[in-house]
């Protein structure tokens, strides 16, 4: 462009000011930190790039796939194919994409202009696009029949796929597979690529010691979810914030289960979004709650760039919508919404109470009591519980204060009162209909210290054979 300096140095330049305003999603940033609201982060903390392109180049791509097909919608931006861009003379007149299959052989189709795939006139000066389907069981390669891998939890396969539009070149992956409520034998599942599977859960706030919102290195994230699969963990319910790209990479490449949370924005009130609904004020209508129209219009269009930015990855099977009531407005719009932009994924509207009409679970939040789980017409989905504390000496944030649900002074008691919740809330439900759950929480935080880890991420706090007998025994109920 005319902003292009060609004989020295580009800068590029993002200023960024963040107030914690409640019309924007702020997560559980606050201004005074303690118990389950943490450090306001300080400065830019995603990726912030410049990136040269030729004339003719891939502008945007969009995979949707299944057990069976994958379909590449892909926009292009053909500019003046007669150009020269970057010292070479740009050919637009086709498009080639290439997948690597398991084998190592590679699938490769070329597509033209007169093509019916193409939405557009690439002979034109404007954004064009095209949508190939490919059935992958019909793929064969030198005369060789070839046979579709899927991703699943245990075996997360990705290919490796290229798209070629004269200069430019995107590499990219995608996976086979399917995510989707059945009905099996009167009971409402949760199943991946057709089998019934129990999302064992924790949550994820992201939070790390050495960089708030990030970790000191990126292969941190893969670290942690490694650490959760050591525990038998197959989902992690990312909470507060939208990761970087590596996060979903890593949990893409290990089989990791993702349901992302929507970042919450609007105030929070403690009688009205805790007390209340946990004294058994857990219904309301949410139509008619006053929060500001900033606050409503950039929730729903931070909603729809969550989904749109996030789809092509294989491991997020769900979002959550509204937690605990924090922000909540028409629930039922916002999951038309949600469903209408990728009905590929699982919806819980309101997850912990203030359930509407509209969602894809009946998910609820015990942390205190002995309610009985009790499936109806929707798949149930206990969202959060647990969350006992237990104070790993020297590896605490502050020796002063802690935040929990339930004191644990030894190891021992924190490993007896998790198998007890397991065993006695939770796996009794998982034959009635009972399809997952998310354990409060994957790491200490701050004050906070009641996850599996420790805040540094130094020390297990629970015993791992005793974590995966536990996951043996709720898939076995299925």
């Amino acid at each position: 462009t005319e902003y292009l300096k060609t004989t020295e140095e580009n800068y590029l330049k993002v200023v960024v000011y963040d107030d914690l305003s409640t019309n924007y999603p702020y997560g559980k940033q606050t201004n005074k930190r303690g118990g389950m609201w943490y450090t306001p982060v300080s400065g830019i903390w995603q990726n912030v790039w410049i990136e040269s392109v030729p004339s003719s180049y891939v502008e945007k791509l969009k995979i949707e796939s299944d057990e069976r097909y994958v379909t590449f919608n892909i926009k292009l931006n053909v500019g003046d194919s007669d150009k020269e861009c970057m010292g070479n003379s740009v050919n637009a007149d086709k498009v080639s994409i290439g997948i690597e299959l398991p084998d190592g052989e590679l699938y490769k189709k070329t597509y033209t202009k007169e093509d019916d795939v193409f939405l557009g006139d690439m002979s034109s000066e404007e954004i064009i696009a095209l949508s190939v389907k490919i059935n992958m069981e019909d793929i064969s390669v030198k005369g060789k029949k070839y046979e579709p891998r899927l991703w699943s939890d245990e075996e997360p396969y990705l290919y490796n796929a290229k798209i070629m539009i004269g200069e430019d070149r995107v590499e990219t992956y995608f996976a086979l597979r399917k995510i989707e409520i059945k009905n099996i034998d009167g009971i409402n599942r949760v199943c991946l690529n057709n089998k019934p599977i129990f999302m064992n859960g924790v949550l994820d706030q992201g939070y790390f010691c050495d960089g708030i919102f990030l970790p000191a290195c990126e292969e941190e994230y893969e670290q942690d979810i490694l650490r959760m699969k050591e525990l038998g963990i197959n989902m992690l319910r990312k909470h507060i914030k939208i990761e970087p790209e590596w996060f979903y990479y890593y949990c893409d490449k290990h089989g990791m289960l993702v349901m992302q949370d929507m970042v919450n924005s609007g105030e929070y009130k403690f009688l009205r979004d805790t007390v209340m609904p946990n004294i058994g004020f857990g219904k309301k209508d949410d139509t008619k709650r006053k929060f500001s129209k900033k606050m409503k219009v950039f929730f729903e269009s931070h909603m729809k760039d969550t989904i749109e930015h996030l789809y092509n990855h294989p491991s997020i099977v769900a979002y959550t919508i509204f937690n605990e009531g924090w922000g909540q407005f028409e629930a039922d719009r916002m999951y038309k919404i949600a469903k209408e932009l990728d009905e590929s994924r699982l919806y819980d509207a309101t997850s912990g109470w203030f359930i509407q009409n509209d969602s894809d679970f009946d998910s609820f939040h015990i942390y205190f009591g002995n309610k009985k789980l009790k499936p109806k017409e929707r798949a149930l989905f206990l969202s959060e519980f647990g969350g006992y504390t237990y104070k790993e000496e020297g590896h605490v944030y502050n020796e002063n204060k802690t935040y929990g649900y339930g004191t644990c002074k030894t190891k021992n008691e924190l490993m007896s009162r998790i198998v007890d919740r397991y065993e006695n809330l939770l796996i009794p439900a998982i034959s009635k209909g009972a399809c997952g759950c998310v354990y409060t929480q994957l790491s200490d935080v701050e004050d906070e210290i009641n996850g599996l880890y420790t805040y540094d991420r130094k020390v297990c706090k629970v015993d791992k054979k005793i974590m995966n007998d536990l996951a043996t025994k709720m898939k076995d109920q299925i």
